[in-house]
């Protein structure tokens, strides 16, 4: 009830001009998915025509904690309200509701019915995006492997940001004391979504992302990372895995030790300037 709640007060709030320049409007639906009916809230432009990229944001918060309500915080509206396009946050089950795979399934669920319903949401199916930051990122990367090896689904780019993919221990996420996030909070929230396979030899890449050994087409992608903070290490790894398999992916590298600094510290140097990377790269690899 009080998840439910908060989608409505978002609702409202995005529905009065104020808030993100009006010029967004918020839908929600209730969806099917494994564990029963799933609410995702759908953002899309007042004042838009024809077929709009589709863009499948995944929000952060451990894999534990948040819902579609941070929608704000994220850079998601930014993309829709310049450039045109329709945005589906899932209220995925958390980690404390159901492990692993509970939030790849619902994540996946979303994507079917975005890809489904096309035509009714006014999405361009050959230009779907997954996104999403910090745990959303971490699933951004499982979901984008889990379509790719269904072959169901065409995603044309995928954006995890400062991503969680990696359930061991990196040179950067052992020992970490940066701000918002560090080793105590990681371990916690991947014994909490990985239960009894946490720290075995039998953890999936559908959980893990760096798990994978294959990263041969997979979608166009681009992320970036502060240098001090847990997922350094692990988003580099990654980048580095899809540019060796081939695929175009690049990531911008700031200097500080503050996770989702783009959310958090919304108002620094760093922050307006990741966001204006990010809405380059986004025009240049979503062809």
């Amino acid at each position: 009830m009080a998840r439910r709640l908060l989608l409505l007060l978002l609702t409202l709030a995005l529905a009065a001009p104020p808030c993100l320049g009006g010029s967004l409007k918020a839908s929600n639906f209730r969806i099917d998915s494994p564990g029963g009916k799933m609410w995702v809230m759908v953002l899309r432009p007042r004042e838009a025509g024809g077929p709009l990229p589709g863009i499948l944001w995944l929000h952060g918060g451990g894999y534990m904690a948040w819902g579609p309500y941070i929608a704000p915080m994220t850079c998601g509206p930014m993309l829709a309200e310049k450039y045109g396009a329709v945005l589906v946050y899932p209220d995925y089950r958390l980690s404390w509701q159901a492990p692993f795979p509970a939030a790849l399934e619902d994540s996946y669920s979303a994507l079917q019915w975005m890809y489904d319903n096309a035509d009714t949401l006014g999405i361009d199916r050959k230009r779907i995006v997954v996104a999403g930051e910090s745990a959303g990122g971490g699933l951004t990367a499982s979901l984008c492997i889990y379509a790719r090896d269904k072959g169901e689904i065409p995603i044309a780019l995928q954006l995890p940001l400062y991503p969680m993919l990696d359930s061991e221990d990196t040179a950067s996420s052992a020992h970490n004391h940066g701000r918002f996030w560090d080793t105590r909070r990681n371990h916690w929230g991947w014994k909490l979504y990985l239960r009894e396979l946490y720290g075995t030899d039998s953890v999936s890449k559908y959980a893990s992302a760096a798990r994978e050994t294959d990263y041969s087409g997979l979608p166009p992608c681009y992320t970036f990372v502060q240098d001090g903070e847990p997922f350094y290490e692990e988003t580099l790894t990654y980048v580095r895995n899809l540019r060796e398999a081939g695929v175009e992916a690049s990531v911008d590298v700031y200097h500080g030790d503050a996770h989702a600094f783009d959310m958090l510290q919304p108002g620094s140097e760093q922050s307006r300037e990741a966001r204006r990377r990010l809405c380059e790269k986004y025009v240049e690899l979503l062809k």
